[in-house]
């Protein structure tokens, strides 16, 4: 067995592993994916080092890479280099800057660790593991709000794989984006976004397994989910939540009819505001029994409410991504197809990359455009399927 020592002090308490703890002989001390308890059992392992297969240290070793070649550009000597090591905390990768954003292998892990939290949490780890993964997709949203939206709207406009992980972070950025176009206080920032990740946990897997059926579902199979649903607050109460602002809110969800915001209580302004977020979200999404709506068409939907008058929690949510939000596919005025790359000054006028030509033919290189231009303004919202590309998000994550 090819073991690799790790530093000492490289390990933290809390740390959700993405690989396997071994001692020296190759024996397992802890599975990957499992949570360091703080014992002082651990606390001597991480002052000592513990051992790791080589094939498990691709994230240490791209975060020790990284580390070098910072040290290197800041002149540092060959020495300190040469005993550089490395800080992988996945709050540490988070604020590293744009690169992550184009990191597909570090995307792909935190949706996986999403899904996994969602469909089996435990009492004794699931807080740690919860603030672990939803601090660093704040951390993310802080960092590049635009740049989230573009991969997490795009990602699930396009595939209903993992349903209920992406939807839930999805719904996560936009709860964030709202509360501050509304300029809420911290408070409830927290709550409402801490809420919006774990709305569906007592449904995750169904939700999952339904979105992959190839027929509509039944009025008993809706109930199901609406019955099972209202079970979250509960469940989470369970796992250790005690933030009442978080639970009463998803109490309050299917609740907080249409109306003003202003005069309701704290938790059913969120409420509703969820509420609005988690619909405009789900249409933007396919099923296998059906296809996503287009971004234009949500927002338009999500604009008006139940009782089909201007809606307050909807006209927020416009304001704060925009009627084509990044991610989401476009034609222009010049006959131009691309995807929305960033928000605009106004709600209509987002900065498009164009990707097929006015005569029909993908370009060589995505291209900017500025649709508060006549000839670039956006002429159409189109669903995912209308846009017949494969398109490389990697690489536009790096452009823009």
């Amino acid at each position: 067995m090819d073991l690799i020592h790790l530093p000492p002090n490289s390990l933290r308490i809390g740390q959700v592993l993405g690989f396997s703890l071994r001692d020296a002989s190759g024996k397992l001390l802890f599975a990957s994916g499992q949570v360091l308890p703080n014992t002082p059992q651990v606390q001597a392992l991480i002052e000592r080092g513990a051992y790791v297969q080589a094939h498990e240290t691709k994230e240490y070793q791209k975060a020790l890479n990284h580390k070098m070649d910072t040290m290197m550009h800041q002149g540092a000597t060959l020495g300190s280099i040469a005993g550089a090591k490395a800080d992988y905390r996945p709050e540490t990768l988070a604020k590293r800057g744009p690169v992550s954003f184009s990191d597909q292998a570090a995307w792909v892990d935190l949706i996986l660790h999403v899904h996994t939290l969602l469909r089996d949490p435990k009492p004794e780890d699931f807080a740690n593991r919860f603030e672990l993964h939803y601090g660093e997709m704040m951390a993310r949203v802080q960092q590049n709000a635009d740049a989230m939206l573009m991969r997490l709207v795009f990602d699930v406009s396009h595939e209903y794989q993992q349903y209920s992980a992406k939807h839930g972070l999805l719904c996560l950025l936009l709860a964030e984006l709202c509360a501050r176009n509304l300029g809420w206080r911290e408070e409830w920032r927290g709550s409402l976004t801490r809420a919006a990740l774990s709305m569906n946990i007592a449904i995750s897997e169904l939700q999952d397994r339904l979105c992959a059926r190839d027929d509509a579902l039944t009025e008993a199979q809706r109930e199901e989910v609406r019955q099972r649903a209202a079970t979250a607050p509960q469940l989470l109460r369970t796992l250790g939540v005690q933030d009442e602002l978080w639970l009463q809110t998803l109490m309050l969800r299917h609740e907080a009819g249409p109306g003003a915001l202003a005069g309701r209580g704290g938790a059913e302004q969120l409420a509703r505001m969820l509420r609005r977020i988690d619909i405009f979200a789900a249409r933007l999404s396919p099923r296998r029994s059906r296809k996503a709506m287009s971004a234009g068409a949500a927002a338009r939907a999500v604009y008006l409410d139940e009782l089909q008058k201007p809606d307050e929690a909807g006209a927020a949510l416009i304001k704060a991504v925009g009627l084509y939000p990044p991610g989401s596919l476009v034609r222009l005025a010049n006959n131009e197809m691309g995807v929305v790359a960033k928000r605009g000054h106004s709600a209509n006028e987002p900065l498009v990359a164009s990707l097929i030509g006015k005569s029909g033919n993908p370009l060589s290189e995505p291209v900017p455009r500025d649709t508060r231009l006549a000839a670039q303004a956006v002429a159409a919202s189109l669903a995912p399927h209308e846009l017949k590309l494969h398109v490389n998000m990697e690489r536009l994550l790096k452009l823009y």
